[in-house]
């Protein structure tokens, strides 16, 4: 899980480009009715899973290449340690720890191999003992390599992904509610944890504001609350000030009525435009 540097954007300029954005959308959707859950491919068909990580792309990385992501790594500042891979997994938070030993069980041997009493050690803090360049050198190294590119994306499946889109399902949800519950769980986790709250209390409180589509209530108005609670948990976090992922990109989604995430979809993170074309182009 990690934040960009350009969090730093203040919570009043993401404000200021969500009611521009959404001025500029408004009736501008596909005709889609908000409903007891959407219809249609849920975010674990291949094409929708796709553009759920170009969307958490733009977000974590300020590029639609997520493919492009698996060599990534630095330290972010952000108190997690490295931040690395197609979803920013972290030496401070253990999933970073759990690649590394996917690719250990892949490919025993492999460069990385040697730096998991490090990985161990450092767990549950910013720390870089035992790792340094060596460390940040091998894991760039090792994105060329298929087995730790699969290792990436088993553990992003088990810990992010497949949770995420089940507890979707069970609330009703379509395809862009399964994309919102994901991105949760990437930049919050699924629990608390010391100054962080996490997918679990978000979802508590939605639900305590509006009822899911499951239980009978409007979809938009449970995403809404959803991200309501959201956009309150980024901002209890010293190191989340920006909710533009939320309020120029998820938000407007929901305005346009974009319930089983159809393109085309154009949206803005960190002031950036973003556009994912239609198949044919438009």
């Amino acid at each position: 899980m990690k934040l960009t540097p350009r969090s730093l954007v203040s919570p009043l300029a993401a404000l200021a480009m969500a009611v521009a954005m959404l001025s500029g959308c408004t009736g501008a959707g596909t005709g889609t009715q908000s409903g007891k859950g959407a219809a249609g491919a849920g975010l674990d068909d291949p094409a929708k899973k796709d553009i759920a990580m170009q969307l958490v792309s733009s977000a974590e990385n300020s590029t639609l290449d997520w493919k492009a992501q698996y060599t990534y790594i630095q330290d972010i500042g952000d108190g997690r340690g490295y931040t690395a891979g197609i979803i920013g997994f972290c030496s401070g938070t253990g999933d970073m720890l759990s690649v590394v030993e996917r690719y250990a069980k892949a490919r025993p041997g492999n460069p990385l191999e040697r730096f998991l009493p490090a990985l161990r050690a450092v767990a549950g803090t910013d720390a870089h003992t035992g790792l340094g360049r060596p460390f940040t050198e091998a894991w760039s190294a090792a994105g060329g390599d298929a087995a730790f590119r699969t290792a990436q994306d088993t553990e992003r499946d088990r810990s992010y992904f497949d949770p995420a889109v089940s507890r979707a399902k069970e609330d009703g949800l379509g395809a862009l509610g399964q994309f919102i519950y994901y991105d949760a769980y990437v930049m919050h986790g699924a629990g608390d944890t010391e100054g962080t709250v996490g997918f679990r209390t978000i979802r508590r409180q939605a639900l305590a504001a509006d009822a899911s589509p499951a239980e009978g209530g409007d979809e938009a108005a449970y995403l809404d609350a959803f991200l309501d609670a959201r956009v309150a948990a980024i901002r209890k976090e010293p190191s989340h000030t920006d909710t533009s992922r939320v309020e120029t990109a998820q938000r407007v989604f929901v305005r346009q009525g974009r319930f089983g995430l159809e393109t085309p979809l154009r949206w803005k993170v960190y002031d950036d435009s973003y556009v994912i074309k239609d198949p044919d182009g438009s």
